[in-house]
């Protein structure tokens, strides 16, 4: 792999060309159009089985690797999924509508969100989610009283807050006191929720949750987030008799969007915090609890690109230089967000130097639309094609129809062969419930 690529899946082809999962990115343009998302198969298949087989290697009890939908979410990505044999952590009923379209097993889904709907819980129970992660009393109450008029028995998790600050961008942070997420440990709010819900009709509590933030790099605060969590477990076996036994770290494991970026392998954080795991359970005479980790953006950021098509070129002498792309915050709103970092390759010229600097700008009728600012690339003219890079996560799932714009289609490519996953949207499918 070119190291200035970022992921694996990337290559340049004898004709200069960037190329992914050995598809010519600009024949992908030129057959599919821009803006497009080209997503590599084989590397989401890849990141799966490495979770898995690092649960498999390191925790003899066993787990779970649910795949936190919300990074990307569509019905082969689901079948994916599914074939792999993993889970998957859904965060609405449109999320979980779409599992259940292509039969995923219900079992294995874990049911997230800070302010679920009466609608989408009915939704869960009917289907039989796996687990119903219970983010707040009020929530608790709603799901006993819905769960009884059906029935039924909720399998829950409820979502701790455990105080720890992961030193991600203060908007991705979950675990930190401060928080919308989840009931706080500090404080005693956690214990007596504890106690709620062991007395609550119609729910049956399981085990505990906690996720402390996202494009996380250090395992310290997963290993503490553990120890945190087991400690809690133990303050529940010691007040209450109950011994909790199933554990969801969430996710937050980072991956490589820049050259500055340097994630460890998934299985290297697996064996640091199964060890600190197996040595906080041997003090506490615990067992050490089935696992449940939400890998999303580690599982899809690098097996996807974005490609466009450039326009216009301006430079402003002595400011910037402009290169207009035919898409923008519509299809990746990250960097307008939050500043997210991202390298980008003009595709077809993937093996000339980067030695000119420019800043990346979308087509929307907004001065704030922009992909990257000041970065290096290819010298730009009208018509060549533009890729940025990693962009798996959250761009499909966070894109609107801005402007008045339509989604692009998503393109799955595998040793040298693409299809079409999801197709791009039309201006008929933006007036479709327009009355």
């Amino acid at each position: 792999m070119n190291s200035t690529l970022v992921s694996e899946c990337l290559q340049v082809n004898a004709a200069g060309h960037l190329t992914i999962g050995g598809c010519d990115t600009v024949e992908l343009a030129r057959k599919y159009g821009t803006p497009l998302y080209v997503m590599d198969e084989s590397s989401i298949r890849t990141a799966l089985r490495d979770y898995k087989r690092s649960i498999d290697e390191n925790y003899e009890n066993g787990g779970m690797v649910a795949y936190a939908s919300k990074a990307c979410c569509f019905q082969e990505l689901y079948r994916i999924v599914m074939q792999e044999g993993c889970g998957a952590d859904v965060v609405s009923g449109g999320e979980l509508y779409t599992a259940m379209r292509v039969g995923f097993p219900a079992e294995r889904l874990y049911f997230h969100g800070n302010n679920k709907s009466e609608a989408e819980l009915r939704m869960a129970l009917e289907y039989g989610v796996g687990r119903i992660v219970v983010d707040n009393l009020t929530e608790l109450a709603q799901l006993s009283k819905i769960s009884q008029e059906m029935g039924k028995t909720a399998a829950i998790f409820l979502r701790i807050t455990p105080g720890i600050d992961a030193h991600t961008h203060s908007f991705v942070r979950t675990g930190q006191i401060d928080s919308k997420f989840g009931i706080t440990l500090e404080n005693g709010d956690a214990m007596k929720a504890v106690r709620r819900a062991l007395e609550t009709p119609g729910v049956e509590l399981k085990g505990l949750h906690c996720h402390i933030g996202s494009q996380i790099f250090d395992e310290e605060p997963f290993i503490h987030a553990a120890e945190t969590m087991l400690n809690f477990m133990t303050q529940i076996r010691d007040e209450t008799g109950i011994v909790l036994t199933q554990l969801n770290l969430g996710g937050g494991f980072g991956i490589r969007y820049t050259e500055d970026d340097h994630p460890k392998a998934y299985g290297e954080y697996m064996k640091l915090v199964s060890g600190a795991l197996h040595k906080r359970a041997k003090a506490l005479h615990m067992p050490v609890p089935y696992l449940i980790i939400e890998p999303g953006r580690s599982v899809v950021a690098s097996a996807g690109i974005t490609l466009y098509t450039v326009g216009a070129v301006k430079d402003i002498p002595g400011i910037r230089t402009y290169v207009s792309i035919d898409g923008g915050m519509p299809d990746n709103p990250r960097y307008a967000l939050y500043q997210a970092a991202y390298t980008a390759v003009v595709a077809n010229k993937a093996a000339q130097p980067a030695d000119r600097i420019y800043t990346i700008s979308g087509r929307c009728c907004e001065s704030g639309d922009l992909i990257q600012e000041h970065t290096p690339l290819q010298e730009c003219e009208h018509g060549d094609i533009l890729a940025v890079l990693a962009t798996g996560a959250y761009n499909y799932s966070m894109s609107s129809n801005y402007n008045r714009l339509p989604r692009p289609a998503i393109v799955m490519v595998r040793d040298g062969q693409a299809r079409i996953v999801v197709k791009a949207e039309t201006y008929e499918d933006l007036n479709r419930n327009d009355l």
